[in-house]
């Protein structure tokens, strides 16, 4: 069976779960520790980034790879289109989307996490000290936002990332007001890429991942409150509706995020 090494709350991991359950393909979820798992991760892959898939004796790491590895090899419901005029518009929705919606989505997500302390600690590993839990929780916003000034998170590149995000958004409302997919008349990696990487903008509202109820539907308010981009959430649904399967039994044992309530 496929191993997927992820973090359950990485858009990235996102990004390749859904390409998964939309060719149909059997897989187990290995959930890394941050730290000592990502040590273990990287002796297996030679990096400590997730995700990485491992398939027999085949190991891929970075999602787009992962995407490119799976059409090759189950290529039942592709999703790289042959057409060339398809294609190119695929793989450069695909690589945009990956620094745009995935890089600035982060950004933004981490302005939201400055102002919210539950929601802070919402998305870290169980495995994760309560001791280190609590201290992250109290740790003042106004601080971290500092903080990550010095790493090119502060308030200026999280407003950088809000405006562009609010254009993507945009963008992706006015096509997909007319339109079931971004490029063709079936799901390309484009359209997996977009809906995947768009699960930290706003958490799917069903049973899809391994997450308090309470954090299921809940959005970064600078972004998703703005009624002209209904369309693409609403869009966005519908294609985990249709594509996303709802979470599995796995043995990942202990590995279910902290139970917390967002006002």
């Amino acid at each position: 069976m496929l191993e997927l090494y992820q973090f359950e709350l990485s858009q990235f991991c996102e990004k390749v779960r859904l390409i998964l359950d939309y060719k149909g393909l059997d897989y187990r979820k290995i959930e890394v520790t941050p730290g000592v798992g990502q040590l273990k991760l990287f002796k297996l892959s030679g990096q400590r980034q997730v995700p990485v898939l491992k398939d027999g004796e085949t190991i891929i790491a970075d999602s787009t790879e992962i995407a490119f590895y799976l059409d090759r090899k189950y290529p039942e419901k592709p999703i790289i289109p042959t057409d060339p005029v398809a294609r190119g518009q695929c793989l450069l929705i695909e690589e945009w989307a990956d620094e745009s919606i995935g890089i600035k989505g982060r950004t933004a997500l981490i302005g939201a996490l400055n102002k919210n302390p539950n929601f802070r600690t919402s998305i870290l590993p169980q495995e994760v000290p309560d001791f280190l839990k609590t201290f992250i929780e109290v740790v003042p916003g106004d601080l971290l936002t500092v903080l990550g000034t010095g790493i090119g998170l502060g308030a200026e590149a999280v407003k950088s990332a809000q405006i562009s995000l609010k254009q993507d958004l945009e963008a992706l409302s006015l096509i997909l007001q007319h339109r079931s997919y971004l490029v063709t008349e079936e799901p390309t990696l484009a359209d997996l890429t977009v809906a995947g990487l768009s699960m930290i903008l706003k958490f799917p509202t069903g049973d899809y991942l391994n997450i308090p109820n309470q954090l299921k539907g809940k959005e970064i308010p600078e972004l998703t409150d703005n009624t002209n981009y209904d369309a693409f959430f609403l869009w966005r649904d519908r294609f985990y509706t249709d594509y996303r399967k709802s979470q599995r039994k796995t043995n990942l044992g202990k590995n279910n995020p902290t139970q917390i309530k967002i006002d």
